[in-house]
């Protein structure tokens, strides 16, 4: 039988049960939560996903994000899913110490927020304002957010500013600037790319004075407000990354 190739959702899941080995299933599969125990069904019945299954599974968790990226957040990031995980943070953390935390399925800035110690965090998550799972990370103050977009080849980075907030999403007030990406922060993110096995990506840096370089979040979306690359070049790009690895899997030529 030949190989399948989806590339929509509807087709996907009408033929859900019919998909073998070696079929191939391009694009990000729409799945409400609760439903992402498919992707591992699919990948244990040999289907290759395109984007992979990991990366798709990090583009909705923050949770996850921490998890398998942590180390590339800087010390102190910790995904939290219960109360004991809050208590052991409790004795990690220095009673005075600025924290943020990050709730798991939010975008754009909206679950970001900072508490002026990690017993305020604890006391809201025992009072249950806060819904597990979260990420809890100290607050990096004096650094620049930088934006990098990875496609293929192409990669583009601005730097995002909002002087009267500390977060700097575009759509948030801040404002954009071309950043100069050097080598060794397009080397993190690659890095951070292949660990994730993300074939493109948003990627959100913490750029210190003294140059550390720090992971916020990594995407396979994202806003395009303030990039050079508008809509249509985006998509152009990611359809071309897409044929590449459809090939690759095929035999075909792309």
């Amino acid at each position: 039988m030949s190989v399948r190739v989806i590339t929509d959702n509807k087709t996907l899941f009408s033929s859900y049960h019919l998909l073998q080995a070696n079929d191939v299933v391009v694009g990000r599969i729409r799945l409400r939560p609760g439903e992402e125990s498919l992707l591992v069904d699919l990948i244990s019945r040999g289907v290759h996903v395109i984007p992979s299954a990991t990366s798709q599974l990090c583009s909705r968790s923050k949770v996850l994000q921490a998890r398998l990226l942590g180390h590339f957040m800087g010390p102190g990031t910790k995904a939290v899913y219960d109360l004991h995980d809050m208590m052991r943070l409790v004795g990690e953390f220095s009673g005075s110490e600025q924290v943020i935390c990050k709730l798991d399925r939010a975008n754009g800035g909206t679950g970001v927020l900072c508490f002026s110690s990690i017993e305020e965090v604890y006391n809201q998550a025992v009072l249950g304002s806060l819904a597990f799972p979260f990420v809890v990370q100290p607050f990096y103050s004096d650094c620049r957010d930088v934006r990098v977009v990875v496609l293929g080849e192409v990669i583009e980075a601005y730097e995002r500013h909002n002087a009267n907030n500390f977060r700097h999403n575009l759509h948030c007030g801040g404002e954009s600037r071309p950043w100069p990406l050097t080598e060794a922060q397009r080397a993190f993110c690659l890095e951070v790319m292949q660990r994730a096995d993300f074939p493109y990506a948003h990627i959100d840096l913490l750029i210190s004075a003294t140059g550390e370089i720090r992971l916020m979040e990594i995407n396979l979306r994202g806003g395009l407000k303030g990039a050079r690359l508008d809509q249509k070049d985006y998509l152009d790009l990611v359809e071309r990354v897409h044929r590449k690895m459809v090939a690759k899997l095929t035999g075909e030529q792309s």
